[in-house]
């Protein structure tokens, strides 16, 4: 039944209980604290329910009842992600944290369950001797970083994570479980590429195209924070004019410390020479300059900052992942870097006025940049760099309300310099303008697609397309 109140009533949850292989998880029983976790501490909800599902009819079921119940539906990998808030209170999690199988078949193609996170999908790549470009943090989930975008530091030689995406089994509103490709829904395929989760169905696995894995090599510079500006200033034209095999980017912390860093795909005794470029543009030599060339699993281990990918300290706290790594605590925005910066002086007191404050320029350019607009959504292929601004929440009242400040303070700062547009995966619920800002051109399609595949918008939430 369904109460009066238009919510399912006991014996309607029991039924969806029983259709599962996984468990149905609600508000008083067992692991209910646990399962409603996700990464982010700043939007936990208290959902009507979280199923863990096992296969792709678990989901299927899931999506068919809350179609019928007309209860808010989202899916979610487990993984470090900022979409904490597209779960509503009251509404039925799909988690698909258990569906997270790696596997790597012939011609290197990768079988990837939706619910997988980096660290496991770079072991086993790693072990096959294949690449799949992606972020650094092990965490993060394949499914949100997909279909979003997926920034990663060989992106400029290889290309976004989505640029790889050869097809996808989808759930979609109607409950039926599709084959996503070039061959078999088109549209949808170029959606999945880079137009943002959520959106048009729930993903229950991924195939993807790998690369030959090389070796690669990694720099990282520490500047005094006098050379900020500096910095701002030259990094942007010296990235832009590095070959694509190299990929950079700043971490600027908000009391003025700056580390530039980066990737390059190839020997280290090739790599020299560009940082040495860097260094002598700056004017100024480096506190300290590190240099190092591996093999692909261990820069990705590197990155991750933990010895095993696959291990317990590279596995999410939350959500009953049972590993080292802390839930996030923090509000985080983001903008494109579409041009050079017009003041870098003035962008640097912008990113030092609250020492809480760090900032993350992430180059852009190369393979991201050769991908025409009619092979994937993702709107930003011209852009510079990403960048994302992120501010810890302090303990006591206000703290939230402070950390939104002094990022949106920044956020906008930005926009006025170097344009309005952001990055779906870094979703920010004080974002102006959202849906231009993440989708740009690529909105007019993507809303017609949603409509097209849920009409009555069984998969609405915040910031979803309408």
């Amino acid at each position: 039944m369904v109460t009066k109140d238009g919510w399912p009533g006991h014996d309607r949850w029991e039924r969806l209980r029983r259709r599962l292989s996984g468990p149905l998880i609600r508000p008083g029983e067992a692991g209910y604290d646990v399962a409603r976790q996700g990464f982010m501490t700043l939007y936990d909800r208290r959902p009507a329910a979280v199923a863990r599902c096992l296969r792709v009819e678990d989901v299927q079921a899931c999506v068919e009842f809350a179609a019928e119940c007309g209860l808010p539906v989202s899916a979610r990998s487990g993984g470090h992600g900022y979409v904490g808030y597209s779960t509503v209170d009251n509404g039925l999690v799909v988690d698909l944290s258990r569906m997270d199988t790696v596997r790597v078949r012939g011609y290197g193609r990768a079988e990837i369950g939706a619910g997988a996170r980096l660290g496991p999908i770079y072991a086993t790549l790693g072990r096959a001797g294949r690449l799949l470009p992606g972020g650094t943090c092990a965490a993060v989930g394949i499914g949100g970083l997909t279909l979003g975008g997926g920034i990663g530091v060989v992106a400029r030689k290889y290309g976004l994570t989505c640029d790889h995406l050869e097809s996808a089994r989808l759930v979609t509103a109607d409950g039926r479980a599709r084959t996503v490709s070039a061959e078999s829904e088109p549209d949808l395929l170029w959606a999945l590429r880079g137009g943002g989760g959520g959106n048009f169905g729930i993903v229950t696995s991924f195939t993807f195209g790998t690369a030959r894995a090389p070796r690669l090599s990694t720099f990282e510079l520490k500047f005094p924070p006098a050379s900020m500006a500096t910095l701002l200033d030259i990094w942007p034209r010296w990235q832009h004019g590095m070959p694509d095999e190299l990929w950079t980017n700043c971490g600027l912390h908000g009391d003025g410390r700056i580390v530039t860093g980066g990737c390059f795909a190839g020997p280290v005794e090739r790599l020299r020479p560009m940082v040495d470029d860097l260094v002598r543009r700056m004017g100024a030599e480096p506190l300290e300059r590190t240099e190092a060339e591996r093999d692909y699993l261990a820069t990705m281990t590197y990155y991750a900052g933990c010895a095993d990918l696959a291990g317990s300290a590279c596995a999410p706290s939350w959500n009953g992942g049972g590993g080292a790594i802390g839930r996030g605590t923090y509000v985080a925005a983001s903008r494109m870097l579409r041009r050079p910066f017009t003041d870098p002086g003035e962008v640097a007191r912008l990113l030092t006025s609250d020492p809480a404050l760090y900032t993350i320029i992430d180059g852009f350019g190369g393979a991201i940049a050769e991908v025409g607009p009619g092979e994937s959504a993702f709107a930003h292929r011209d852009a510079l760099a990403s960048i994302q601004v992120l501010r810890d929440v302090a303990p006591g009242p206000g703290g939230k309300a402070a950390a939104r400040r002094a990022v949106g303070l920044v956020r906008d700062g930005l926009g006025e310099d170097v344009g309005t547009t952001g990055y779906v995966n870094y979703l920010d619920p004080e974002m102006p303008d959202w849906a231009n800002a993440y989708y740009g051109r690529s909105l007019p399609r993507l809303r017609a697609l949603a409509r097209r595949y849920d009409p009555d918008r069984v998969f609405a939430f915040p910031q979803g397309l309408d």
